[in-house]
């Protein structure tokens, strides 16, 4: 029988997409490097981790090798060529088994340039999920409650996108002064524009 969910914990998990090929880019963007040296894995575990998240688990090309964040439980995918919603329902599987959680963060990898206050308004959130605007635009991570989570781990939602769980929810949007949530860097010119444009 599954726990009453007013007994689960107020943390917030989070889960990094950081599974795909990276084509675009040149190479897989999990252990891609912004100009400062670190990788975008880094940058993501970092600014969830200082959010405040926990369990916090990274999907994963699967021969890919690369320095993984000690606060990070690495999931490795089956194949490469896996979509996103796939690897977010892999995820989430692997994550609805802690019981210590009520929502969860799910933030892109090619999303590296966001702030940790993001992180926090969100997971302060009571909506059924939530998106962060910029300028009335929507952005990443996204929140979803526990109960989204798991009725996508358990294929009671389907998809077969993320935009159709968010629109069922329905999801909130949450304004936020960061446009880091706008800065998709899929690849190394997008990464240097966001780059140059949030550091001067």
């Amino acid at each position: 029988m599954p726990p009453d969910p007013e007994s689960l914990s107020s943390r917030t998990a989070g889960l990094i997409l950081a599974g795909g090929a990276g084509r675009r880019f040149g190479e897989p963007k999990a252990f891609a490097h912004l100009p400062n040296g670190r990788t975008f894995l880094d940058a993501c575990a970092e600014v969830m981790f200082r959010g405040g998240l926990a369990p916090l688990a990274a999907t994963l090309p699967p021969d890919v090798t690369g320095t993984i964040p000690t606060c990070v439980q690495p999931l490795r995918l089956p194949t490469a060529d896996l979509d996103m919603f796939a690897s977010i329902k892999i995820g989430l599987q692997h994550l609805v088994k802690d019981l210590s959680w009520r929502r969860l963060i799910l933030l892109p990898v090619d999303h590296p340039l966001i702030n940790a206050a993001t992180i926090t308004t969100l997971a302060a959130q009571d909506h059924p999920a939530a998106i962060p605007t910029l300028d009335g635009r929507h952005g990443h991570p996204i929140m979803i409650m526990r109960s989204i989570a798991e009725a996508v781990a358990e294929g009671r939602l389907p998809g077969p996108t993320l935009r159709e769980i968010l629109r069922a929810a329905p999801a909130h949007d949450v304004p936020v002064d960061d446009s880091g949530i706008r800065a998709n860097c899929n690849t190394p010119q997008t990464l240097k524009e966001a780059w140059s444009a949030l550091n001067g």
